[in-house]
């Protein structure tokens, strides 16, 4: 009984080791079983049990359990005591954070003269500039902002799906009025406007929303969090029916460049109000579960009743797994949003405008299709290895060209690194990258995957959960830069070809 009992108190610790690495409560462990076996399955409390060494899991459980995470049954009851210690945490991608020195130089007082002047000689506006600086908010916190998650939750109780109906009464029971405008009849800016707020409790909707159900919903809950984050005051942007590139291009001279009074602002406004419509549309637990019930597939936003933008937002901000990057790309290549939790390079340009980009990118390649075409075509996986100064690195996206709601054609793009991933499953993830880098430049720049690294990578995507990660292991990888002029492709088909 006592050889028993040491078998079972180290198994529960290298189950607790392995399921910790990757991120994964116990509740999770447990509906990932629920997926497999819904019979077999052991509980919350069951799977605790184990862990804690005061249950020893069938024969059937144990291999349920060493599947998920792509392990051999017996490397459980094996009599190595020694349990595997996390991953050091990898550099994040992008420069390197530089030392503030002479430190007096950026005091408070001499950043707030020199500020403007540098945005005005770069002709980059206030709107930019306060968007650079939310996003790197963004991807330090890991989007991660339990404040305006629990406001979210006090309105909707986590409720999922959220109907229009509840959406609607939530509205009533803030005191918040909901009257629809007829944009023929206001001209030409109406026509481009989806929704405003006129303080403290009035919420003009545009009528033509009521065929877009799901931004529909997404309206109500941005003005709804406006009104609960900011008391309905009112200093909130008017929410445009597409995005205008024009408004987005840089600055041509000092006169329209530079920072405004209420330029960030309104920039963080509108971050907090996004961040909480999705919040209350995709509550934290149960959207969190919902990923994975569905495995990360974007077609799951039609259970929800939401566009694909917000899932893929939203699951940067629930998945344990906390490397992913995020891009809605407009034609010819304006970043209308960026994420990188995951630290990508950003490809080669200013803050919205990418001037020379990559054309091996999905997000941009998908951008030169002709509208007809793309649209056609059903969301796309692709694994890419990057050189990031002397280290090369291995991601995987899923791109899907859509239309906003003025029809504009654009392109939005998720993404995981997938060397943290591989770090937590014990492989040498430099050596399994540097595997698929190595077979790319062999292959001119792609090639298919060698088999031992897509078998690691197989069981990453198992352990993951993300379905996309195993559909792209069936096409080539391909090598991408951050820019095309810099490609390094053999021959350099990128900066001259564009095939």
């Amino acid at each position: 009984m006592s050889g028993l009992l040491r078998q079972g108190h180290f198994l529960g610790t290298k189950l607790k080791a392995l399921r910790k690495r990757n991120g994964l409560t116990l509740e999770e462990l447990s509906a990932r079983c629920v997926q497999l076996d819904r019979e077999a399955a052991p509980s919350v409390s069951y799977l605790s049990m184990i862990e804690n060494g005061k249950r020893m899991p069938s024969a059937q459980l144990l291999a349920m359990l060493a599947g998920l995470f792509g392990r051999d049954a017996r490397w459980f009851l094996d009599e190595n005591t020694a349990v595997e210690s996390a991953p050091a945490r990898r550099e994040r991608g992008g420069l390197e954070a530089m030392p503030l020195e002479p430190a007096f130089l950026f005091s408070h007082e001499l950043l707030q003269n020199a500020l403007p002047e540098l945005l005005s000689q770069t002709g980059t506006s206030g709107r930019q500039f306060a968007q650079l600086l939310i996003r790197v908010w963004q991807e330090t916190h890991h989007n991660d902002f339990p404040d305006i998650e629990r406001a979210a939750e006090s309105v909707g109780k986590r409720e999922m799906p959220l109907s229009l109906e509840r959406l609607q009464a939530i509205c009533r029971q803030l005191g918040l009025q909901v009257r629809w405008f007829d944009p023929e009849r206001g001209g030409a800016a109406a026509l481009l406007l989806r929704a405003r707020f006129e303080p403290p409790d009035t919420l003009l909707v545009n009528k033509q929303l009521r065929a877009q159900e799901e931004r529909l919903r997404y309206e109500l809950a941005y003005f709804i969090g406006h009104k609960l984050l900011h008391n309905g005051d009112g200093l909130v942007s008017p929410r445009a029916a597409g995005w205008s590139v024009e408004a987005e291009r840089p600055a041509a001279t000092a006169a329209n460049a530079g920072m405004g009074a209420q330029d960030v602002l309104y920039a963080w406004r509108d971050f907090e109000c996004s961040f909480f419509a999705a919040a209350l549309l995709c509550a934290r637990v149960p959207f969190r579960r919902f990923l994975v019930r569905e495995a990360h597939r974007l077609s799951a936003c039609r259970k929800l009743g939401v566009t694909t933008a917000v899932v893929m937002r939203r699951m940067t901000a629930v998945s344990p797994y906390r490397h992913w990057h995020y891009f809605d790309a407009y034609p010819p290549g304006f970043l209308r949003a960026v994420y990188r939790g995951n630290g990508i390079p950003l490809p080669w340009g200013n803050m919205s405008l990418v001037s020379d980009p990559c054309p091996r990118w999905a997000v941009f390649r998908l951008l030169e299709q002709p509208p007809p075409r793309a649209l056609a075509q059903q969301p796309r996986s692709q694994i890419s290895v990057m050189q990031d100064g002397k280290r090369a690195r291995l991601y995987c996206c899923h791109s899907v060209v859509t239309r906003d709601a003025a029809r504009a054609l654009h392109v939005q793009s998720v993404g995981v690194d997938l060397a943290p991933a591989l770090d937590a499953q014990g492989y040498d993830a430099d050596a399994i990258v540097a595997q698929v880098a190595d077979a790319c430049r062999r292959g001119g720049g792609d090639a298919p995957i060698p088999p031992a690294a897509a078998a690691a990578l197989q069981t990453v995507s198992q352990v993951l959960n993300i379905h996309w990660v195993h559909d792209a292991l069936a096409a080539p990888a391909g090598i991408i830069c951050p820019r095309s002029g810099g490609c390094p492709r053999t021959p350099r088909r990128c900066a001259a070809g564009r095939s």
